[in-house]
């Protein structure tokens, strides 16, 4: 009886871990992109106003006294994702930046990024989104030395 129940249970997660689900990820991929024309794009869509990229530098443009300025790029200890670089920039209010508090980067819960969607074409997304990529490294993770092991 007891084996049964096992069955049942396995069976169960497993057929829930392969229900389809329209909005996952999975197989979305976008083509190769261009890093030299990303930063084109980043300058031309002036998101130099709200942010840095590590290692780059554009020419300055006015900021508003108040907004804050978002570093992007460098070394991280958590990998960026290319999923991840695309959600923030056409879906910013998905997750806000870490390390700033939410009064400096969103408003009521909303991103205070400006809504690129209308504005760039499906290239600039992906040309952009390499660029940004290459700007980023992983830390790597230094284990503690205990004992016989090391």
């Amino acid at each position: 009886m007891r084996s049964y129940f096992v069955s049942a249970a396995l069976i169960a997660v497993t057929s829930l871990g392969c229900a389809p689900n329209p909005k996952s990820g999975k197989g979305f991929s976008l083509p190769e992109g261009d890093i030299a024309r990303g930063k084109e794009t980043f300058a031309q869509l002036q998101c130099q106003v709200c942010h840095t990229v590590s290692g780059v530098t554009f020419d300055k443009l006015e900021t508003p006294m108040d907004q804050k300025i978002v570093a992007l790029g460098g070394a991280k200890s958590n990998v960026q994702t290319y999923g991840d670089l695309v959600t923030s920039i056409i879906n910013p209010s998905h997750r806000f930046a870490r390390g700033y508090s939410e009064a400096d980067v969103a408003d009521d819960g909303t991103s205070k990024m400006r809504h690129y969607n209308s504005e760039m074409t499906v290239q600039q997304l992906v040309d952009l989104v390499t660029f940004l990529e290459s700007r980023y490294s992983l830390i790597e993770y230094d284990p503690t030395p205990y004992g016989p092991y090391y």
